[in-house]
């Protein structure tokens, strides 16, 4: 038994521990690997910020092992989830893991390399007209990115009135890099992410508004440029451009709490990017990079910051690949509002506090699991459902 009486701490004593003990919840970064490049960042933060540690205990499960190519996730409004695969179909899964339909339907996809029947979404009002949106890569004299939608029949088994709405321009005859993710605004309208299709003589045109490759596209549900787009008018510019200079933006979401649009895209070798996407905005790929070519030259002169280009608010270097993202809505607290992002080659879920647009700590999750994260949503249970390439549907809930 202690005998030694403490004196109660003084109100400046309290707030001292208390600062010590905020700043302790932050440990070394995660990232242990050297960089592949010497780039500095261009601010405190920007990347191998400091590590947290989940508290809240929490269930990992494998609930379907099944499961053919997953590359896109929506949860529908009673809670099940709809799968798309990129051999062509789409399937509704419950949250049990029980495949209970699959869709067909769809119009041919290229399914070669990074394509395929990708990104899946439905329309804000799926209870009432039953729409459902996606992207894949339109094979023909070069593939190209499209966006398409179909009504899904009273029995869930296929698609009707099958419609392309919009097709990314040049076509190019690569499998390479379509980005493709695809979400709603609180308009109704449509965010669509394009890729650069990865080869040296096309990537360049992400900088190009002529072209829709390596753009964010901003669109109706008919296909057609938003009226307040930042580039309609602009001569020589395709009107359904809202942002540009994106290599592989694989990672698209709306924040739900401040309704900003954030992207995770491929770098090549170092460069991963984070980015708060703005209308109009430059994001400089492919002459503004953290990243090196695989050849581990520099990508053309090795600028990381140039006047007129936005910054990402991070970026990992060496890459992890990032494959999705999401902000969870879910119900472990101290999760809430936190950025969740599939890692490919990284073979874990990193998960981002954020914090006035800054972001302020680091986990990674799933390690363990050596997979590739492909695609995840937060349930109406409130668990995070997340695919990977291996065809697994692993549930992760609290305890």
């Amino acid at each position: 038994m202690l005998s030694k009486i403490y004196k109660p701490l003084s109100i400046g004593a309290m707030l001292v521990l208390t600062t010590l003990a905020a700043s302790a919840q932050t440990g070394e970064p995660v990232e242990k690997n050297k960089a592949n490049s010497d780039y500095k960042p261009a601010f405190e933060g920007q990347t191998r910020i400091g590590s947290v540690t989940t508290k809240t205990p929490y269930t990992v499960t494998v609930i379907n092992s099944t499961l053919k190519g997953p590359w896109g996730m929506h949860v529908l409004p009673d809670g099940r989830l709809l799968i798309s695969s990129k051999p062509g179909t789409m399937q509704i899964v419950t949250t049990a893991g029980q495949i209970v339909k699959t869709i067909t339907g769809f119009p041919e996809v290229q399914f070669q390399g990074q394509g395929g029947l990708l990104d899946v979404n439905i329309d804000p009002d799926f209870a009432k007209n039953r729409m459902i949106y996606w992207t894949y890569a339109q094979p023909g004299e070069g593939a190209t990115l499209a966006v398409a939608k179909g009504k899904l029949s009273a029995d869930e088994t296929k698609l009707e009135d099958v419609r392309v709405i919009w097709e990314a321009f040049p076509r190019y005859k690569g499998a390479g890099q379509f980005g493709s993710r695809l979400v709603f605004d609180k308009q109704g309208n449509l965010f669509v992410s394009s890729g650069d299709r990865q080869a040296n003589d096309i990537r360049v045109k992400a900088q190009d508004l002529g072209t829709t490759t390596g753009k964010m596209i901003h669109i109706t549900k008919e296909g057609k440029p938003v009226a307040d787009n930042p580039f309609i008018g602009k001569a020589d510019a395709k009107p359904e451009i809202y942002a540009y200079g994106f290599r592989n933006p694989d990672g698209l979401f709306i924040n739900p709490v401040t309704g900003d649009l954030w992207e995770t895209e491929f770098g090549p070798r170092g460069g991963d990017e984070v980015n708060l996407i703005k209308p109009g905005g430059n994001y400089g790929w492919p002459y503004v990079t953290y990243g090196i070519e695989y050849s581990g030259e520099k990508v053309y002169d090795g600028i990381q910051q140039k006047e007129g280009t936005i910054q990402p608010v991070y970026y990992w270097d060496p890459v992890i690949s990032p494959g999705c993202m999401m902000f969870y809505t879910g119900n472990i607290a101290e999760w809430k509002n936190n950025m969740f992002v599939g890692g490919l080659s990284g073979n874990h879920i990193a998960r981002l506090v954020i914090e006035n647009n800054k972001v302020v700590g680091e986990e990674r999750l799933l390690a363990d699991k050596g997979e590739r994260w492909r695609c995840m949503a937060t349930g109406k249970d409130g668990a995070i459902y997340a695919a990977t390439d291996n065809g697994k549907l692993y549930k992760i809930a609290k305890k």
